[in-house]
């Protein structure tokens, strides 16, 4: 059964999820913990979660992020604060560890996560981790302009408290939108970035502050990987439009135990090649874990 539910975190925000358990009553097993990426929402993972076979033996956990989706705040949002609505989340579920997977901004939440908070931590997924050493493309650029969005996000958070924002914002559905990326990509022989990389796209679903407030985390520092203990595995992908991948496989060297698999993407492995995550992710929980 996959039903939704919504955490009011101590501060009085609400944050959305949905959680795969097999019947109401059921009592907690082992957790996947799916978390998405910049100015995305859930739904990234919503066909992860209805073909895993993972759902056989695990409890498949999706939320948004506070500031995204079902989750709207338009105040400050990071690290700090998507860490801390998790690990209230997973004791509010009875949750005692979890497994965590994570795609691009995703994945660094789940190392900010995993230094935090190990003792609720029992294994990493990093899909498209961003490691500011390996960002490329337009990426560089925000980093360039970290030091203006700083300046400018007490103004902006304070107009939105005021009111001054949008009143609607788009609900957008990854996984109707994946569908139609493969549908263009089996006609036209290329994958649809240009719908996946647009900040106009992307504000259609997403306050502007918490927009801007992505691309500071995605751009920021990530925690000393030497001190996270947990087995990993890492996802990357060949394509260079956000980070490098030889760098980004250079970095994650410093996890103790981490496993490296590559897939034929640019960047959206979710979207690109569903089925290899899928089987990489199912093939080293099963290992690591039991099957």
């Amino acid at each position: 059964m996959d039903r939704p539910g919504a955490f009011v975190a101590v501060d009085g925000a609400t944050i959305a999820y949905r959680l795969w358990r097999p019947g109401p009553q059921s009592a907690p097993r082992r957790t996947v913990v799916a978390i998405h990426g910049l100015a995305s929402n859930l739904t990234r993972w919503s066909e992860f979660a209805a073909t895993t076979r993972l759902g056989e033996t695990w409890d498949i956990l999706r939320l948004d992020l506070r500031g995204h989706g079902g989750s709207l705040f338009r105040g400050r949002v990071g690290f700090e604060e998507w860490c801390s609505d998790l690990a209230a989340l997973l004791r509010a579920e009875g949750v005692t560890e979890a497994v965590l997977v994570g795609h691009c901004l995703g994945a660094n939440v789940a190392l900010w996560f995993a230094q935090r908070e190990p003792g609720l931590v029992r294994g990493l997924v990093l899909i498209e981790p961003m490691f500011r050493a390996a960002l490329a493309g337009t990426m560089t650029r925000a980093v360039r302009l970290r030091p203006w969005i700083a300046a400018l996000m007490p103004l902006l958070r304070g107009v939105a408290v005021l009111g001054l924002h949008r009143r609607h914002l788009a609900m957008l559905d990854l996984a109707a939108l994946d569908r139609e990326a493969r549908t263009a990509m089996a006609r036209e022989g290329g994958f649809p970035a240009s719908r996946y990389a647009s900040m106009r796209e992307d504000l259609r679903g997403v306050p502007l502050t918490t927009y801007l407030q992505d691309l500071m985390a995605v751009t920021g520092p990530l925690p000393e990987l030497a001190g996270i203990r947990t087995p990993s595995l890492a996802l990357l992908s060949a394509g260079t439009r956000f980070s490098n991948p030889d760098t980004t496989a250079r970095e994650l060297g410093a996890l103790p135990d981490c496993r490296i698999v590559r897939l034929d993407a640019q960047h959206w492995i979710p979207t690109e090649q569903p089925e290899a995550m899928r089987r990489a992710i199912e093939d080293w929980c099963d290992e690591r874990f039991g099957s």
